[in-house]
């Protein structure tokens, strides 16, 4: 996935920002009906992936089997940088076996803030190695200093990182045009962006492609790809989208 080129964006329709939205569905008692609905909507309005739980990846991954559209989920989340370094790439594994072929992880913010550099770039690491599939890093920028946040990009790329990310959620920052300019110009060629955080907007989607971003994550994609987003969201908000 590349980003999208001026000409594409000019012309850009609702519905043709599917391709770059990933479809979001990780609320607490969601049922297997729910979630292979949720993969089924996929197919139905051409998302770009089905991003789900761990624990509903094989069902999606068969649900979707033969579609061309990608299985992702996340670990080390919602509350980012808890789970052990073994623990995380064991999972990351887990998951690839699973049927994911894209990993969205939490990052070690603590460990960054302690100047414990090598560990938070290895903790990356053992998931890049352990998973062998595209992961994207979750660099809660909000919540970092400038020097730490210059630190958090660079360390993830020597990592083997494929996505940077501007944050897990609209309860760390609402994606917006700012932060994923300022992640675009720190990425080297192979590296993308992709967007998080109260995506709810056809305008706000086009804005963060315009930015840069290669993809979008969002649980509000039906909404957005059929005209029914909501206006822009300027503020922080509890909504999950990874």
């Amino acid at each position: 996935m590349t980003s999208a080129t001026s000409a594409t964006l000019s012309k850009m329709t609702p519905a043709s920002l599917a391709p770059y939205i990933q479809h979001t569905l990780i609320e607490a008692g969601t049922t297997r009906q729910q979630i292979l609905l949720h993969a089924r909507e996929c197919v139905t309005f051409g998302f770009n992936a089905a991003m789900v739980p761990g624990s509903w990846v094989r069902e999606v991954a068969a649900e979707l089997a033969g579609t061309g559209i990608e299985i992702a989920s996340a670990l080390d989340f919602p509350v980012v940088g808890v789970t052990t370094s073994a623990g995380k790439a064991a999972e990351a594994e887990h998951l690839v076996l699973a049927g994911a072929t894209q990993i969205d992880i939490g990052v070690q913010v603590g460990w960054l803030k302690s100047g414990m550099y090598r560990e938070f770039r290895d903790d990356i690491e053992g998931v890049v190695r352990a998973a062998g599939v595209p992961i994207k890093v979750m660099l809660e920028l909000p919540m970092l200093t400038v020097a730490e946040r210059e630190a958090a990009v660079e360390l993830s790329i020597e990592a083997g990182a494929a996505y940077l990310k501007n944050a897990s959620s609209g309860a760390v920052e609402v994606a917006n045009p700012e932060s994923i300019a300022w992640l675009v110009e720190r990425a080297p060629m192979g590296v993308l962006v992709k967007a998080s955080g109260s995506i709810k907007s056809f305008d706000q989607s086009v804005a963060l492609l315009q930015a840069g971003a290669s993809l979008l994550g969002t649980s509000a994609g039906i909404a957005i790809v059929t005209s029914a987003g909501v206006g822009t969201v300027t503020r922080a908000d509890t909504s999950r989208s990874y």
